[in-house]
């Protein structure tokens, strides 16, 4: 509601004085503040803060009255009354001198301030005044308290007696009220007889006079407190009478609020009472207290003394309390706490170290409560004010602290908005965001405090679009728009101010007129006829419908009240204005719909229809009244209502059922009066035929129904006039804030599928819940409350030690007010589910689901029920865990929400926790059913906690294995972590929670996110050797320890098995893209396991089928022959190079392996990335091959040994030999340039290259291959080498088959396995004819090694001898080219599970083109 902004300021005092000032009090108008001393009168000018006169006592006068203790203004500001220590009271007029001024600004030249505006003298400069001692009263006995009440002043002396004294004709007008004589009673019906003080020595410490309850509150000297009142309009002792108010007897002083009708003492154990009036006894009622709690200050909570003052705001919005010790804390009317400075930055410096509090030893609020004027009580002691040597104004100790508040407080209308708007003197801040987005109505929009995006439809009622909950919920800031200087320099302060439904214009009302500014343009329309803006004084807000500002003012010239509709397009001229008059001075005003809604001083409702007209350039606006509620009866002061709204609420929801588009009418009256919320309904039990009358007007005339009411301490009211089928419940319910007792909903009931209503069953309800922040808004179909809180930031670091006493900035933090928000669903479904409305709260939540934080409002509700049922010291005779646990259930994120919550509460909790939820193996079991393996992974923790470690080694293995048929591959790497812990007995080291907004599959175990993995112990002996650093995308094995010293262990044993079984299923069905998947992921070292299975799981059986299998998973398009080079058009030829075309475009530069394990991997430096070197030194092959002949030379370029360093092969996995030495790439080498092609040859070849896969798979393929060449499983690299279609793969084969001892059997599978694809080509796939017919030489070799196993010796290179030479050169450029590549390609790779996703969905989206041209093949 207030909150404070940045630092206080500190008063300069021009005035020689050796004294300190003890009292402050600003004047009714609050333009000007009277400054006490013990000695002296001061009066001030409140904007500017500048010193107009001050008058000092001579000496003599002085020692006769004595030190000056009290002031008070006259109700006109013409006179103050001081009251002094020896019993004295002096009176001072203020006359004012016509026409002169103390300053005046001055303008450069040209400036466009003229000097002709009207009150120009008396707004921009301090008025020269006088001060007159007139009378001086000695009252003989000291002088307790002081009070203006209406003509009179009211003086407590402490001799028991209550003075009377006229501020016109002092001497006649003396009444003096003997307190024993006044009859004190409990209440107003009990009998009077007699007197209920009986003391003589009572006497009134304190007392205020409260106007709307025509009483004054006191509190006396023994610390009772009570309410007396004069039963008559004559004031004297027989007309008194007092009544108690019985709980308090250690009052200390009083405060009365006027609008809400409280009385506030403070007492001297630090707390503050507040009471009102029972209207109907007259009884003190108790209403709320103010006081700090243990919880939020520990350490001064029962420290703080005596309450030493209390003072309402202006507006009697909240109310300021200080104590004896220091302190300052700021409450709402109903008890809400804003701010408090006992904790926080203002209690304690940035090193920690306690400060003093403030003392302050008076205060009083500045105009509109935009200033809160204090006197230092701590400077009063130690700090004499002295000039110093530059003649300077020394500052004292009176300190004025700033506020910005809701215009809530002021301009209740602004309550059917969504957006929030806080008004400074000189500036609004607004979440609204950037207008710019806000233009458009509320579609798709990302929600940023949640950190989730979301789909949202637009509104079933186009006109009425609010704001994106993105713009409104968007960022911390505030929108900034300071108000124009021309307008606030003669019209300050800011009064009202108002925003439009879609948060892109605002209005501001000063003194006179009104301005207004667009977020869009970002520019100010003034009046340009500053006579009009100075005769137009707006008294009961303003409000925004559509495009016009609507608006109730007073007008000067004519003195006549008015209504006047503004077109916000148009010029600010009354020449554009549609101007209505009205009887009444109207106090608050309202828009709904089409329909304005005044409540004037004659206590009486009036409703007008406005609608717009477009006639001539402009459009503007019509008005005609529909009806007058006159409310003389219920109100007993105008003064009091504190917001009046017409809603579409009403009690009976089964009208809406039958007749929906009756929900939108002006339904019924919300009237706040003094806190009580009032409700005044259509009466519909009248004959209803007139609803069929020719005028449709009629129908709004139905007469009002007698008032309810609803609720009581109410300080705001929320309602929307919005429709939307899905979530009526928030809708068309009613929000109020209830300052300390949190807020309330009146929740409509629904009968579900439009059954009948149960007769027992109440159409609405009325549900209290608590938040943590102020409410400033609601957002009803986001189901959010929007509010501000006050932040502090310290800056006493920035100045040193000697200078940094006087400096405020060291003495007081720098207040910021921050926006913020808060979920309330979850209160309102468990408050339903409370009171066994569990259907209500089903329907409730359904129409929520969408809602982004959905998942979090359940996990809330689960775990503040948990968290009360389980550590309540009593059994609990009805739980409500149970209830929750079932409704939960309800829901698909069931199991999410438990897991969830069961890792936020501690383990002692669990079992409580599962005993309503069911079995932790049953959710388990249920996650792996469900596909659901990240939340399986977070059950397994609790089992890890809760069972044996047998059971959780056995539910580990059933998700490690799931997880690897499913390729989530960061679950598989936290699997074999979490099962080697099992083993090893780690498990008092869990993993943490996974988050579910992270869409990256983390699997709950995020413990061992930030570790990476390193190469096995014997790399690390090689490391220096080679200059490698352990790269995540080097098989290596999944943790430092794992297949080195703990081999033998039997855990790692048992995960091997597991690894070897889901390697060998893949193999078996052809996936080889999955197996290089899991080989990299999981750092499973291939190339052994390989060598063990090459004549088993590792052998090719069926050559074409893999072939197929490959082309398929690796979005290869299959080869075809050009139609000019072939006789007989292929069939579908062109439909297959579509579809080749349309997966290379589908395609991404990604490889195998994540490299994006998170930061922990990314800090170490990496010299080397194998697979990343592999694809640069391949982009560079490309390059090569577009310019010449020599492209079989540059394909060998990738399996090159890397200058001295050692080859590709054996750097894979340091932990094998290498069964190949660089020689035999040479040659192959040589083998291959002794080729000759023709040029028709080298065409062929050309248009087979424009054929190729995507990049991706083309590295993929290629380290698959430098793979299965390291293990020796020739057989796949002669698949690889066909669908690659690169003769030198098949030609590197048949050397290493010449140059090595190879089983016979292996030579005859590739044979028939040739043959097949011969045969298949050749009826099929004719694209692999010309391709098959380049390799025909080396499959004749093959033939003739099979027939007449022939040694391999007899194919050694002709020349070894130029090995050396020709393999430095390249090597060097390899290095090089590994050395600018490396890096950046490392650092790209995506996140494997995502990409295996994209993968997933695109072979899934291409699965359609690809049967349809196998169909083909195979017809």
């Amino acid at each position: 509601m207030y909150f404070l902004s940045g630092w206080p300021k500190r008063l300069l005092c021009p005035l020689e004085s050796q004294e300190q000032p003890l009292h402050i009090q600003t004047d009714p108008q609050r333009a000007f503040f009277a400054v006490l001393f013990p000695s002296q009168l001061s009066i001030w000018y409140c904007r500017p803060s500048v010193l107009i006169v001050s008058y000092k006592e001579l000496s003599k006068a002085a020692s006769q009255f004595g030190p000056y203790k009290q002031a008070e203004w006259r109700p006109d500001s013409t006179m103050i009354a001081v009251s002094t220590a020896n019993g004295y009271i002096l009176f001072f007029e203020i006359p004012s001198a016509r026409d002169k001024y103390l300053y005046e600004p001055v303008y450069p030249k040209g400036s466009p301030h003229l000097k002709g505006t009207p009150h120009y003298k008396e707004e921009q400069c301090a008025p020269s005044l006088n001060l007159e001692m007139k009378k001086v009263l000695d009252l003989q006995a000291s002088i307790t308290s002081l009070q203006s009440m209406l003509e009179d002043l009211l003086v407590a002396t402490a001799d028991g007696f209550l003075h009377l004294i006229h501020w016109d004709g002092m001497t006649n007008g003396r009444k003096a009220i003997n307190l024993c004589t006044v009859p004190f009673s409990v209440d107003l019906q009990s009998s009077r007889a007699g007197s209920l003080l009986g003391f003589e020595d009572v006497y009134i410490r304190d007392m205020e006079y409260c106007a709307t309850l025509d009483g004054f509150a006191v509190v006396f000297n023994d610390g009772r407190v009570g309410f007396i009142t004069p039963m008559s309009s004559r004031f004297t002792a027989e007309q008194l009478h007092g009544v108690w108010a019985q709980d308090v007897v250690d009052g200390t002083c009083v405060a009365v609020n006027n609008k809400y009708r409280l009385m506030a003492f403070g007492c001297a154990n630090g707390s503050v009472q507040v009471y009102t009036i029972d209207t109907t006894t007259g009884a003190m009622q108790f209403s709320h207290k103010l006081e700090l709690t243990p919880k939020q200050y520990p350490d001064i909570w029962n420290k703080t003394g005596p309450v030493k003052l209390i003072r309402w705001s202006p507006d009697s919005c909240v109310v300021m309390v200080t104590w004896e010790c220091g302190g300052l804390s700021l409450w709402s009317v109903f008890g809400a706490q804003l701010i408090c400075t006992l904790g926080g930055d203002f209690a304690y410096q940035s090193d920690g170290a306690k400060k003093d509090p403030l003392k302050i030893s008076s205060m009083t609020w500045g105009s509109e409560g935009y200033h809160l004027w204090v006197i230092d009580g701590n400077s009063s002691s130690n700090m004499k004010p002295e000039r110093n040597a530059n003649n300077e104004s020394k500052q004292f100790g009176i300190l004025q602290f700033q506020f910005v508040k809701s215009a809530l407080t002021v301009n209740p209308c602004m309550s059917n908005q969504e957006q929030v708007l806080l008004q400074g003197e000189d500036r609004l801040y607004l979440n609204c965001g950037d207008a710019a987005q806000t233009q458009s109505p509320r579609n798709t929009s990302a929600h940023s405090e949640h950190n989730h995006s979301r789909e949202r439809g637009p509104f079933s009622d186009g006109s009425l679009d609010s704001q994106g909950l993105s713009t409104l919920l968007g960022h911390r800031h505030w929108h900034v728009v300071q108000i124009h200087s021309t307008y606030l320099e003669s019209n300050w302060p800011i009064r009202f101010s108002a925003i439009d439904k879609l948060g892109q214009n605002v209005a501001v009302v000063g003194k006179f007129g009104f301005a207004h500014y667009s977020l869009l343009t970002k520019k100010w329309k003034l009046f340009g006829n500053i006579t009009q803006e100075q005769t137009m004084m707006v008294t009961g807000g303003l409000a925004w419908w559509n495009d016009f500002i609507v608006l109730a003012c007073y007008n000067l010239n004519d003195h006549q009240e008015e209504l006047r509709i503004y077109l916000r397009t148009s010029n600010l001229d009354n020449a554009f204005a549609h101007i209505t008059k009205v009887q009444a001075n109207t106090l608050l005003l309202s828009v709904f719909r089409d329909i304005v809604i005044l409540f004037r001083a004659d206590c009486s409702i009036c409703l007008y229809s406005i609608e717009r007209r477009s006639d001539g350039l402009n459009p503007t606006a019509s008005i005609q009244i529909l009806q007058e509620v006159s409310m003389s009866r219920y109100i007993p002061h105008p003064f009091l209502v504190v917001s009046v709204t017409l809603t579409s609420v009403r009690t009976e929801t089964g009208i809406t059922l039958k007749m929906p588009q009756q929900a939108c009418e002006a339904e019924s009256i919300m009237l706040n009066l003094a806190g009580q919320l009032i409700m005044l309904q259509r009466d519909r039990s009248g004959p209803q035929i007139r609803d069929k009358d020719n005028n449709p007007n009629q129908r709004k005339h139905l007469p009002f129904c007698a008032p309810v009411v609803l609720a009581q301490s109410v300080e705001n009211v929320w309602t929307t006039c919005r429709i939307n089928k899905q979530k009526r419940h928030l809708l068309e319910a009613l929000w109020l804030s209830c300052g300390g007792a949190g807020m309330k909903v009146w929740l409509p009931l629904f009968p579900r599928d439009h059954r009948k209503p149960h007769s027992f069953l109440s159409r609405r309800i009325m549900l209290p819940f608590h938040i943590n922040i102020y409410p400033l808004a609601v957002l009803f179909e986001d189901a959010l409350v929007l509010g501000a809180v006050n932040d502090t930031v310290l800056y006493d670091c920035l100045y040193t030690q000697s200078s940094a006493r006087e400096h405020l900035e060291v003495l007081f933090p720098f207040s910021i007010v921050e926006r913020t928000s808060q979920i309330y669903l979850h209160h309102i479904l468990r408050q339903l589910l409370v009171r066994n409305l569990g259907e209500q709260a089903l329907l409730l939540a359904h129409s929520c689901a969408t809602l982004p934080y959905f998942p979090h409002v359940l996990e809330l509700m689960l775990h503040e029920v948990l968290e009360e049922e389980a550590t309540s010291r009593e059994p609990i005779p009805d739980p409500l865990l149970p209830t929750v646990a079932k409704f939960i259930t309800e829901f698909p994120l069931f199991l999410q929400t438990v897991v969830h919550c069961a890792r936020k509460t501690e383990y002692a909790l669990w079992n409580y926790l599962f005993a309503a939820v069911g079995n932790p193996k049953d959710l388990f079991e249920e996650c792996l059913m469900a596909q659901d393996l990240d939340t399986a992974a977070s059950y397994l923790i609790i089992l890890q906690n809760m069972e044996v470690p047998a059971v959780s080694r056995q539910h580990a293995t059933l998700l490690f294995n799931t997880a690897l048929e499913q390729g989530k591959w960061d679950l598989c790497r936290h699997m074999i972590r979490f099962l080697k812990a099992i083993g090893s007995g780690e498990t008092e080291t869990p993993p943490a929670t996974p988050t579910t907004q992270e869409p990256s599959s983390s699997g709950g175990f995020e413990f061992f996110r930030h570790r990476s993995i390193s190469l096995s112990q014997s790399a690390e002996n090689l490391h220096s050797k080679f200059n490698l650093t352990k790269t995540l995308s080097m098989p290596s094995g999944p943790s430092g320890k794992r297949w080195s010293k703990d081999s033998d262990c039997a855990e790692n044993m048992y995960i091997d098995m597991m690894l070897w079984r889901h390697a060998r299923r893949l193999l078996e069905e052809i996936k080889l893209k999955d197996l290089g998947c899991f080989a990299a992921q999981l750092g499973f070292e291939l190339i052994g396991w390989l060598c063990k299975e090459r004549a088993r799981a590792a052998r090719v059986e069926d050559f074409v089928c893999a072939l197929k299998k490959l082309h398929k998973d690796f979005l290869w398009p299959f080869p075809v022959i050009p139609a000019s080079s072939i006789n007989s058009p292929f069939k579908n030829g062109k439909y297959k190079t579509a579809v080749g075309e349309q997966l290379l475009k589908s395609q991404s530069a990604d490889t195998f392996v994540n490299m994006e394990m998170d930061t922990g991997v990314s800090n170490t430096p990496r010299s080397r990335s194998w697979l990343g070197t592999i694809s640069s030194s391949q982009r560079e092959i490309d390059t090569v091959s577009s310019h010449g002949p020599h492209m079989q030379d540059a394909f060998l370029s990738p399996l090159l040994s890397k200058g001295d360093e050692c080859s590709i092969g054996s750097a894979t996995d340091l932990t094998e030999t290498s069964s190949m030495v660089d020689g035999d790439w040479t040659m192959v080498d040589e083998n291959f340039s002794s080729l000759s092609l023709t040029q028709s040859e080298l065409e062929q070849l050309s248009l087979e290259l424009a054929s190729k896969g995507p990049h991706k798979s083309q590295v993929q393929l290629r380290y698959l291959l430098h793979i299965f060449m390291e293990a020796g499983c020739l057989d796949w690299c002669v698949v690889i080498g066909l669908i690659l279609r690169e003769s030198s793969v098949i030609n590197q084969v048949f050397s290493i088959m010449q140059s090595s001892d190879i089983d016979g059997e292996v030579y005859q599978n590739i044979k028939t396995g040739l043959d097949a694809v011969d045969k298949w080509a050749s009826t099929d796939c004719p694209g692999y004819k010309p391709f098959l017919s380049i390799i025909k030489p080396q499959i004749q070799k093959l033939n003739e090694i099979v027939e007449e196993q022939v040694q391999p010796e007899a194919f050694q290179p002709v020349n070894p001898s130029k090995v050396p030479e020709q393999v430095n050169p390249r090597a060097e450029e390899s290095r090089n080219s590994s050395s600018h590549g490396t890096n950046p390609q490392s650092d790209a790779g995506s996140s494997s599970a995502s990409r295996h996703e994209e993968d997933k969905a695109k072979t899934e989206d291409e699965d359609s083109f690809q049967e349809s041209s196998y169909d083909c093949v195979v017809s």
